[in-house]
């Protein structure tokens, strides 16, 4: 299975429409590949608060129809990373959108954890509440978002949900880079799981993104790495692989914690 993860410069001065045009034309490049993957809230920013509001979208908005037809064009599954989404009764949802090769959309996530502690997307966006994976041919997908590399647990759900292949679209900071690195490898080792995560480059409201977009695999080794400047990072994938980590060390049928209450003396 060929992936490929479209690392897009941010940077302010780009019109949401402009931008939307240019990742548009880099998802149709990528027809030679089985996935494609976008990072976090592109057409705005994940740091540009003020902009939530103005620039959010229905869910089958601009770029749902944009990204719909990239993929149907291309012929890939895409991962459209996320948008700032209107939900129909008005609260704001950060909501990442998978579409099929037909260009359907396979499935929406939004975004269970929401960073900014008391501020930005915190207070802004409501939070999900759903678990999501989606079927592929070669694997099952599980999706998360940026912030949610930090919460092991909603992982751990996702593969209990069937989940062979990790896919998180992230704004992630420069400032935290090492964190990225770190955690992208923690999920992939303890779940015994390939994890895609993609981010953005360039700097939007006064925050410089980390780049380096990354792909491990099962054993916690990293497959490939982009830079820290716009980059499609693709790789070649073998989804036998998950199968063949969780038998040759099966560490995941060893859990006794969050399967049945533990006892208690």
């Amino acid at each position: 299975m060929r992936a490929s993860l479209i690392q897009i410069d941010v940077n302010e001065g780009e019109s949401v429409e402009s931008r939307r045009q240019r990742v548009t034309a880099l998802v149709r490049e990528q027809a030679d590949a089985d996935l494609v993957v976008l990072p976090e809230l592109w057409t705005t920013g994940a740091f540009a608060y003020e902009k939530f509001a103005t620039e959010a979208e229905p869910l089958e908005g601009p770029t749902y129809e944009a990204m719909a037809k990239a993929a149907s064009d291309a012929g890939v599954w895409l991962h459209a990373g996320s948008i700032p989404e209107r939900g129909p009764e008005g609260p704001l949802y950060n909501t990442a959108l998978v579409f099929s090769p037909s260009g359907e959309l396979a499935a929406a996530y939004r975004k269970i954890h929401r960073f900014g502690f008391d501020k930005g997307e915190a207070v802004l966006m409501g939070a999900g509440r759903e678990l999501v994976t989606v079927r592929l041919p070669e694997t099952t997908l599980g999706v998360a978002t940026c912030y949610d590399l930090r919460f092991p647990e909603l992982f751990r759900g996702l593969v209990d949900a069937g989940a062979e292949t990790l896919v998180l679209s992230a704004g992630w900071p420069e400032r935290r880079r090492a964190h990225w690195t770190l955690l992208a490898q923690a999920r992939a080792v303890e779940n015994q799981a390939f994890v895609l995560a993609c981010g953005t480059a360039g700097t939007h409201a006064g925050v410089p993104q980390a780049g380096h977009s990354i792909v491990v695999d099962p054993w916690g080794e990293v497959l490939a790495e982009a830079g820290a400047g716009e980059e499609i990072l693709t790789v070649d994938l073998d989804p036998a692989k998950v199968a063949a980590t969780r038998e040759q060390f099966p560490a995941l049928k060893d859990r006794l914690l969050g399967l049945d209450p533990p006892r208690h003396r």
